[in-house]
Formats: C-alpha cells, sequence, structure tokens
C-alpha cells in the first residue's frame, strides 16, 4: 500500500479516536519532508486545529505520539512549528523494494487508459530546413507522446507540413529567377539548404527593392507593398490555388528536395510520425468550412469579398479566413486540418498542438472557431505551447540566413562529444567503432536533455559546451552513470536474487534513492498532466546525482555481508533500470559502455 494512502487513513482514525471528530481527504495533507529536516512525509496539522483545540505544535505532537505507538510503519516524529515530520520505518522501504524490484515497466501505467490521443509535432515549412527552434518542437513532441503512452494512453503522432503559402512562393520564385537549373544532385546540397538558400535570396532581392522604392520617393509602406517580387509572389500564389501546371509542377519539384532533407533530418533526431497532413490538401477542406460557416451566420463576408469571424462577444477580436481575392490563410487551413483529423479519427479523445509560445491567441481562436462551427471536440484541443530557444548570439531570423540549421547543430554536437571524450580519455578502452557510434549516442544525448530538462513554458539559451559536459546537470552525466552501473553488474559473479536483510538500518544514501524509486510513479504521471518532459529529466539528474553519492560512500564488493552486497546490487540494477526507461522516454539512448 501507498504510504500516503496508509497514513491518510490512519490520522483519520487519531482524529477520530483523540478529538471525537471526521475529517475530509482535504484537510489532511501529507507531502514530502523538507530536506533540511528529518523525516519521510510531513503531515501540515494547521487544517486539523478547529478539530484539535490546541495549538499547531501541540496537534503534531499528539498525532505524533499516537501514530508511533499505533502504526508499525511509522519509526519516528519531530514537529517544527505546524508540521509534523514523519519517518518511516526500514521495514516498510524494504518491503517496498523487494514488491517492485522484478517489475520491469515499474512506474508505467499497468493497464491502458482507453484515451486516444493526437498529437502534432514539428510542422515545417518547405521554404527553409529545420533549425534550432524545430530542434525544441521535435524532441518536446516527441517525448511527450512517449510520455503519453507510459501512463497508458493510445497516441498518433501526427506531422502538418506547411507546403503552401506566399512563403512558399517567395522561394520558388527566386530559384527561378536565379537558380539557373540548380539541384541538390548538381550542387551537393542538401535539398532543403537549397530551397532555403533561395528563401534568402528572395529577402535580399525584396529588400533591394523596397531601398530602390523608397529612394524614389515611396512610404516604406507603399514601397512594402509595391516591390515587384511580392507583387510576382503574390501572382504565383493565385496561380497555384488555380492549379497552373507549370507554377504546381516547380512546387513539386522544390517541395520534393525539401522532404529528402527533412527526412535525414528527422532520422538524426530520432524522432518519427504515424501521419502526415498537407496544408495543400487540407485548405481545401478549410475553405468549404468557411463556406459551411456564412450559410450558418457564424461568419460573415465584407464588401470587399473577404470572409471573417467577429470574436469581440468572446473577448478576441475579428479574425480573417478568406481574402478578398479568395485565397485562404493559416487559420482557414488549420480549420480544415482540425476537420480532416476528426474524420481520419473519429475516436480520438483529444488533439494537442506542439507550437511555440507566440501562436498562443492563433490557437484560442482556432478552437473557439471550431466550437462555434459545432465541433463538440474542441473544447478537448490543447495548445502545447513552448517558449523560444535563443542562442548566447540572440535570436535568429530565417529570411536573413541567421539560423542555426539543425543538420549543422547535430553535426557540431556530434565532434564536440568526440573532443570532449577524447580529452577526458573516457572512451580510450573502446574499440574506433564503438567510439563512433558512442559520439552519437553522448553527443544526441547532450542536446535532446539540456532542451527538455527546461520547462516547455520557458525560454531557454542553448549553450553547445555546456550540454556535453560530463558532470552537472547534462545527459552525458547521466549516461555515464548508467554505463558506470552496468559496468558493476558486469564484475557481479553471482546471480542478483531476492536477499533477505532481516533487521537491516538503511544507510542515509541507501534510503535516498529508494525513496527517489518510490517517487517514480508519480513522476511519470506528473509529467505527463503537466506534457512536461522537465519532469522526468530533472527527477532523473536527482536519482543519479543520489546514487553517485552512495556509490562514493559504500562500496559495494569490499562489502562483508553478502545479502547486503546482493541488496546493493540490486539497488544498483534498479536505478539502471529506472534510468534507461527515463532517457528512452526522452528520446536518448542509454549506453552499457562509455
Amino acid at each position: 500500500m501507498q504510504i500516503e494512502t496508509l497514513l491518510n487513513a490512519e490520522i483519520k482514525k487519531v482524529v477520530q479516536s483523540l478529538f471525537q471528530a471526521d475529517v475530509n481527504d482535504n484537510l489532511i495533507q501529507l507531502q514530502k519532508t523538507r530536506k533540511e529536516f528529518e523525516g519521510d512525509i510531513t503531515l501540515v496539522t494547521f487544517p486539523l486545529l478547529k478539530v484539535s483545540k490546541n495549538s499547531p505544535e501541540k496537534t503534531g505532537e499528539i498525532i505524533g505520539e499516537y501514530l508511533k505507538e499505533k502504526v508499525e510503519e511509522v519509526s519516528d516524529f519531530n514537529v517544527i512549528k505546524g508540521f509534523l515530520n514523519l519517518s518511516i520505518s526500514d521495514k516498510y522501504w524494504s518491503t517496498f523494494f523487494n514488491s517492485i524490484y522484478t517489475s520491469e515497466k515499474y512506474g508505467f501505467a499497468a493497464n491502458a487508459s482507453g484515451k486516444t490521443i493526437l498529437l502534432e509535432y514539428s510542422s515545417p515549412n518547405t521554404n527553409k530546413p529545420l533549425h534550432l527552434g524545430h530542434i525544441r518542437n521535435n524532441l518536446l513532441g516527441f517525448s511527450v507522446a512517449e510520455i503519453l503512452k507510459a501512463n497508458g494512453h493510445y497516441v498518433k503522432k501526427v506531422n502538418l507540413v506547411n507546403d503552401r503559402g506566399i512563403h512558399i512562393c517567395k522561394s520558388m520564385l527566386a530559384w527561378k529567377k536565379m537558380g539557373n537549373g540548380e539541384t541538390p544532385q548538381s550542387s551537393g546540397i542538401k535539398g532543403d539548404h537549397l530551397v532555403g538558400k533561395y528563401y534568402v535570396e528572395f529577402d535580399k532581392m525584396y529588400k533591394a527593392e523596397i531601398k530602390s522604392l523608397m529612394e524614389a520617393g515611396k512610404s516604406k509602406e507603399e514601397a512594402e507593398k509595391n516591390a515587384p517580387a511580392i507583387i510576382e509572389a503574390q501572382e504565383m500564389l493565385r496561380k497555384w490555388e488555380a492549379g497552373d501546371k507549370e507554377v504546381v509542377d516547380l512546387w513539386k519539384t522544390m517541395n520534393g528536395w525539401v522532404y529528402e532533407g527533412f527526412d535525414v533530418t528527422y532520422k538524426k533526431l530520432g524522432v518519427d510520425f504515424d501521419k502526415f497532413y498537407y496544408e495543400s490538401e487540407t485548405y481545401l477542406l478549410g475553405k468549404k468550412a468557411v463556406e459551411i460557416g456564412l450559410q450558418k451566420n457564424v461568419f460573415y463576408k465584407k464588401e470587399d469579398g473577404s470572409v471573417w469571424c467577429d470574436l469581440t462577444a468572446d473577448g478576441l477580436d475579428q479574425k480573417l479566413l478568406l481574402r478578398s481575392d479568395g485565397t485562404s490563410v493559416y487559420m482557414t487551413q488549420d480549420i480544415g486540418t482540425a476537420i480532416q483529423r476528426s474524420e481520419d479519427f473519429p475516436s480520438t479523445n483529444q488533439m494537442i498542438y506542439t507550437v511555440g509560445n507566440e501562436q498562443e491567441y492563433h490557437f484560442k481562436v482556432l478552437f473557439l472557431i471550431l466550437s462555434k462551427l459545432g465541433y463538440d471536440w474542441a473544447k478537448e484541443c490543447y495548445h502545447l505551447s513552448y517558449g523560444m530557444v535563443e542562442l548566447p548570439e540572440g535570436k535568429m531570423k530565417s529570411r536573413e540566413g541567421t539560423v542555426v540549421d539543425a543538420d549543422d547543430l547535430i553535426d557540431e554536437m556530434v565532434k564536440t562529444a568526440k573532443t570532449t571524450s577524447e580529452e577526458l580519455g573516457k572512451l580510450d578502452d573502446c574499440s574506433e567503432e564503438e567510439k563512433e557510434k558512442l559520439y552519437q549516442t553522448i553527443g544526441m544525448g547532450a542536446l535532446k536533455y539540456f532542451i527538455l530538462k527546461v520547462d516547455p513554458r520557458k525560454g531557454m539559451l542553448f549553450n553547445p559546451a555546456e550540454s556535453i559536459d560530463f558532470n552537472g546537470n547534462t545527459g552525458p552525466f547521466i549516461q555515464y552513470t548508467h554505463a558506470r552501473i552496468q559496468s558493476l553488474l558486469r564484475k557481479a559473479d553471482f546471480f542478483i536474487d531476492e536477499v533477505s536483510l532481516g533487521d537491516y538500518v538503511f544507510d542515509t544514501s541507501e534510503k535516498e534513492i529508494i525513496k527517489l524509486i518510490y517517487d517514480y510513479p508519480e513522476t511519470v504521471k506528473q509529467s505527463c498532466n503537466e506534457y512536461s518532459p522537465s519532469i522526468i529529466a530533472n527527477y532523473t539528474y536527482e536519482l543519479v546525482k543520489a546514487y553517485n553519492h552512495f556509490y562514493q560512500a559504500l562500496p559495494i564488493f569490499k562489502e562483508e555481508n553478502e545479502e547486503v552486497k546482493k541488496f546493493r546490487l540490486q539497488l544498483s540494477k534498479k536505478v539502471a533500470t529506472i534510468i534507461q526507461q527515463s532517457l528512452a522516454l526522452l528520446g536518448i539512448q542509454a549506453p552499457g559502455r562509455m
């Protein structure tokens, strides 16, 4: 039985017996004892003062004495102001550990929840390669999907590819004007990088035209609107929507280059998808939904022919859904995509969108419009919002070519892992083939952990050099501890079976690890409820820190008592299993050797 459940029941008995009163569960507030105090579980006495008719300290003393005498799981107590700190017996912790030691999936949901979740992540534009911001998106989306699965949910990972729109036409137009037939094959440039090159070229051309028009007397706003480049790009978009063969063929060719490039990057990142959606297909369904909304008077049409949704009564603004020329906007496409997904997966209980926090307003509007269109499932849609990633040099801008490409960053991480490992002599005993694999594993582990250990809602500063450190709160530190434990287990020349510790008194470092193992299921659950891999990441770091302290304080093979030695190996093995499972939830490999 969970110790909190047991204590809750016993405290109710105490209150009934000593104070002749019944109390609700919400008055019994139990929490982990703070590290600076002795104890394992703390009861907050303030909510019980009305029934105890005593001071907070006296109430704690009375309840503590009763529990110590009547409940064998409570070995001792102390009272600090209004907080009753209870020490749980070693026997309880020993029984608990024996009960979960052989459970391979301890911490994960034992049964399916019956809940189906569609989780969207990545959602790249086909006018540029993936960059550092996309890396956070992909790693966050993939990890949250794995955490949802660990909690018993059925998850479908989907990717909405932004393969149409004015930004796509900008790359196409620049290639048409300046490309001279250049291809990934002829240039040796990865397809998504090649297309991104022409997106940057368009911006240069556009800015030069704006400057020229302004020098000729036009205002900045007039110049931006009347520059030949933007007018041609807009005309290309209209031709694309009209099905112009030449434009559509070019679009298919350049998008094909990008998809091949994306696939390589996704493989490097270790992320995957169950289904791809393309805005070039779903925007038509969105336009159809807008027409239905007009018929139902959910939307209205202005004199210029543009279609809008008035959300001012809901505290929002008026939202454009179709331009006056009939072309769609992002909102139109997202409406269509959501409807298509509900039709593809009718048993879906929730749709989660992994998108940066600059789009928070967009999703408020999207979910509200879907509700107004009569889709009940809209109230279960959720925006998994995350903060932006910056480098020490500052923000990145795709159109100016100042982004950090995902491929370049991944390669740099692997190189840094190699350099750091060689300097520290960490992999001297490995073969060259093993080393190359480990450089990949360490480099990607460093990148993923550094990004995922930060609460998704917060912005972050990414420093490659910091992330690769073999000490501190980093991926390599955790990976190295896992490898150390595996090495330790390989040295054990006997089978680690069930042990009998008798009246063995745990060392503080042993007990700390068992308590952390006890917390693991709740950690996995909390990370799911909050859609936050950072909870898993930082828990794993705390577990690894506690294990390293134990490892230094209590040399295992020097222990003379065979039962205690076996127990410490058991403890080590369980820690390694939890490290491996937790890293897997973050999309990180746990090497057996380092």
